[in-house]
C-alpha cells in the first residue's frame, strides 16, 4: 500500500486517471468494493506495476532441488538449496522495457493474470503464496477507495522518496508521509460511514 500511494504521488497523472476510472464504474454514491475489481482494469495495472516494481519478499523462500538437473546450462545437484531473486527478474532489462520506470499500461491486458515467469511477486506453482488472492482484492479495494475519497498530495514539492529499505520484506527506507482531503464529490458517501 505504502509503495502504490509513493507512486502514485510522484506520478499524479496515473493517480487521476485511477481516479476517473473509478468515478465512471462507481459513480459518487457508494465506495468502491471487491466486486467493483474486475471492472478497474487500470486500478488492477497499477496494483501489477507496484508489485512488479517493489515486490513484498524480493528473494522468494528457498526450495531444494529434488534431483540432479541442469537450468540455462548450469548442472544443479540434488539437494541444492535454490533461492529465485524476483526483484532482479522484476528490474531485468532483457525481460521489461525501462524497468526502473512506472508505467501501469505495460500490463494493460494482462490485468488478472500473471506474465509467465517474468512477474511472480507471490511466487508460483504449487510453492506459491496462498494469500495471493486476499492480497490482491484487499489491496485493489482498499487503495481504490483511498483514490476515490480523498485528493492526495506530497507534503513539499519534493518528490517521494522511493529509497528501499532493509529487510526480509522490502519495506521503504523512509516512512510516506503525505497528505490527504476528502473530495468534495464523495463528501455525502464519507458522512455516512
Amino acid at each position: 500500500m505504502e509503495w502504490s500511494l509513493s507512486l502514485l504521488l510522484n506520478h499524479p497523472q496515473v493517480l487521476q486517471k485511477a481516479q476517473n476510472e473509478i468515478d465512471k464504474k462507481t459513480g459518487k454514491v457508494r465506495l468502491v468494493d471487491e466486486s467493483d475489481m474486475v471492472d478497474l482494469p487500470y486500478l488492477r495495472c497499477i496494483i501489477n506495476e507496484s508489485f512488479r516494481l517493489y515486490p513484498t519478499v524480493p528473494l522468494l523462500l528457498p526450495h531444494e532441488s529434488s534431483q540432479d538437473c541442469i537450468i540455462e546450462g548450469y548442472n544443479i545437484p540434488r539437494g541444492t538449496m535454490l533461492l529465485v531473486n524476483q526483484w532482479a527478474i522484476h528490474h531485468d532489462p532483457k525481460l521489461w522495457t525501462e524497468p526502473e520506470r512506472f508505467n501501469p499500461e505495460r500490463f494493460k491486458g494482462l490485468e488478472g493474470t500473471r506474465d509467465g515467469f517474468k512477474m511472480m511477486p507471490f511466487g508460483s506453482g504449487r510453492r506459491g503464496c496462498p494469500g495471493e488472492g486476499l492480497a490482491v482484492r484487499m489491496l485493489g479495494s482498499t487503495l481504490g477507495v483511498l483514490i476515490q475519497c480523498f485528493n492526495w498530495e506530497p507534503l513539499s514539492d519534493n518528490t517521494i522518496d522511493m529509497m528501499e529499505g532493509l529487510g526480509v520484506t522490502m519495506p521503504k527506507a523512509e516512512q510516506l508521509v503525505a497528505k490527504c482531503k476528502p473530495r468534495l464529490e464523495m463528501q455525502d458517501v464519507l458522512a455516512q460511514l
